[in-house]
């Protein structure tokens, strides 16, 4: 799987109805904070500096958030839980001032809920990139270095003023010679000597995380994220492959008159420029607009889903990100879609997979389930697989007993969330920005219609998917004796391999058998609290005699800072005497 995402700028921004607004005011929320980044040239030692101090408040922050006395009234999971998303929100700032490329890891890590708290992962999916523009002289900079032509030989008009500006480029209304309205995509200038600066600290960073992780990033490939990083951020500057993506979204789409999608004029197209035909239309989410062109709400809901199920299922090229700023409807009914960067692929093989993850799911097979995920790459093998698998089957026995309309998209999602982190999933960036697309369409299906229910629209899908993988099986009782003893012969010729293979782990000594005693587990947790418990009174007594002696030898500052030493440690012993205590009660 691989998903390349972009910049979350909208290429045509759809007014309420009919054509864009030219509303010179929308200049002002583009210069209300200006942005250390926000330049052509940057100093390596400055960007060295603010990111490394984002990091080491980043490490600070989260070593203090796991010890329990730097929380007032104790540590709960409540302000364990509110502690994080105050850490996440600061994150998410933090990350706007940074710049065009921590702006897109951000959007990178809000995949990753195998690494991150569900708190964190919200919180950076909310990273909007609404930043200062850059002036009409460098957009005419930029078209005339990269075509070779100046702004008036391409174009007929072209507004100074953007429709939109965010981290990487931003865009403005232009007409072509030929009469035709284009919308005009500009990359921000000097982006790329950002990116190599960026890139070249946060390699450091990922040796430093490799070599020293944190508690809360063991196991976890630094390297292998920052690889991933670097290909797909130069992608991202890359407006070629966006208009490619919008070339191949629109053949896909060819036989659906009830969809629309910008053509690109690749005339006029270059790595930093890309000019696509204008197409307004009214915002899906602004209801009364659409109630007042006489649009039918629910047929569009209906057809949102239908139109991403196709994507995913039947395309393999899936639009990655659908919220409502990237979907409009046309007076005549059409689906508009715009932003071609954030698209996702799924290759045949890895659709192949899927469906026998879709087979355990609906066969309640945790076993079958764990390894199909093993073999998509979304779960690491560890020594111990029982716990992954009783969270797998606990996963199918909540869901799998309800009727599947009737489930949420958003609950399942949050579980899966919750039963990833701190397990060995590795979720790809796909599996991620589809249930995050997924969680999107139910909201936008339900502004549309209060009765949408995205898992009732997809139900057809996914039964003609399994009918057509399971064409071949027959129902009857016959049939079940046959997938039965196909089962037993496929469970017999791999026997051997096998034995085989837990003779090869015993060989090297990979293959251990643990035993746990939960009366000896008590006993040892009980003694060694007994044995912190002495320590702490010997230091306390060692403390007390220093200051003594301290005190009667007129070392009055001292004798102060030992005696405090003590009572500190005397703190600590009476807290350790209460969890004794109710220890002793528990028994």
């Amino acid at each position: 799987m691989s998903v390349l995402p972009n910049d979350s700028l909208k290429l045509q921004r759809p007014a309420e109805s009919g054509p864009y607004r030219n509303d010179r005011s929308v200049e002002k929320t583009y210069i209300d904070k200006t942005y250390r980044w926000n330049r052509e040239r940057y100093s390596r030692r400055r960007r060295t500096f603010d990111i490394w101090s984002f990091v080491l408040q980043l490490l600070a922050s989260s070593w203090l958030n796991g010890k329990t006395w730097s929380y007032l009234g104790g540590k709960t999971p409540a302000r364990a839980a509110a502690r994080r998303r105050a850490q996440a929100s600061w994150i998410r700032e933090s990350i706007l001032e940074l710049g065009p490329t921590f702006i897109k890891v951000g959007q990178l890590f809000s995949t990753r809920a195998d690494i991150l708290p569900v708190e964190y992962v919200e919180e950076l999916a909310k990273l909007q990139d609404k930043v200062p523009a850059f002036s009409y002289e460098q957009v005419e900079k930029i078209i005339l270095q990269d075509s070779g032509k100046p702004v008036h030989e391409l174009y007929r008009s072209f507004d100074p003023i953007p429709l939109a500006a965010a981290s990487l480029g931003q865009v403005h209304k232009a007409q072509l010679h030929s009469d035709e309205e284009v919308v005009v995509k500009v990359q921000r200038p000097g982006l790329k000597q950002l990116f190599e600066i960026d890139l070249a600290i946060l390699k450091s960073i990922a040796y430093y995380f490799q070599n020293n992780p944190p508690d809360w990033a063991q196991g976890i490939d630094w390297l292998g994220i920052y690889e991933e990083c670097y290909k797909i951020l130069y992608e991202e500057i890359d407006y070629l492959m966006e208009g490619q993506n919008a070339d191949l979204f629109r053949r896909n789409f060819r036989a659906f008159n009830w969809a629309r999608i910008p053509r690109v004029y690749w005339r006029y197209t270059f790595p930093r420029v890309l000019t696509l035909e204008y197409v307004p239309g009214i915002k899906i989410s602004h209801y009364e607009a659409l109630d007042a062109a006489g649009i039918d709400r629910k047929l569009m809901a209906n057809r949102g889903a239908e139109a991403y199920l196709r994507q995913l299922l039947n395309d393999g090229f899936f639009h990655a990100d659908p919220h409502p700023g990237n979907i409009a409807v046309s007076p005549e009914g059409e689906l508009i879609f715009y932003d071609f960067g954030m698209m996702g692929r799924i290759k045949p093989i890895t659709r192949e997979k899927l469906m026998d993850t879709l087979f355990g799911i609906a066969q309640k097979d945790a076993e079958r389930v764990m390894n199909s995920l093993t073999e998509l790459g979304a779960l690491a093998e560890v020594e111990d697989m029982g716990p992954v698998r009783r969270s797998i089957q606990y996963m199918l026995d909540n869901f799998m007993d309800r009727p599947f309309e009737d489930q949420s998209v958003d609950a399942i999602i949050d579980d899966l969330y919750e039963v990833a982190y701190g397990r060995p999933f590795r979720f790809p960036a796909t599996f991620t920005f589809v249930m995050r697309a997924f969680s999107t369409l139910q909201s936008v299906g339900k502004g549309l219609d209060p009765e949408f229910n995205f898992m009732e629209v997809a139900k057809p899908f996914a039964m003609e998917i399994m009918t057509n993988g399971n064409s071949s099986e027959d129902n009857s009782l016959f049939g079940e004796l046959s997938r039965q003893a196909v089962q037993v012969g496929s469970t017999a010729l791999g026997l051997p391999r096998r034995i085989e293979d837990t003779l090869d782990k015993l060989e090297r000594g990979d293959l251990r058998v643990r035993v746990r005693s939960t009366e000896t587990d008590r006993l040892i947790r009980r003694l060694s609290s007994v044995n912190m418990g002495t320590n702490y009174t010997l230091l306390i007594g060692a403390f007390t005699l220093s200051a003594t002696i301290l005190l009667v030898n007129h070392y009055w500052w001292l004798a102060l800072v030992v005696a405090l030493a003590a009572a500190l440690v005397a703190v600590a012993l009476i807290r350790l005497l209460i969890r004794l205590d109710r220890f002793e009660r528990m028994m």
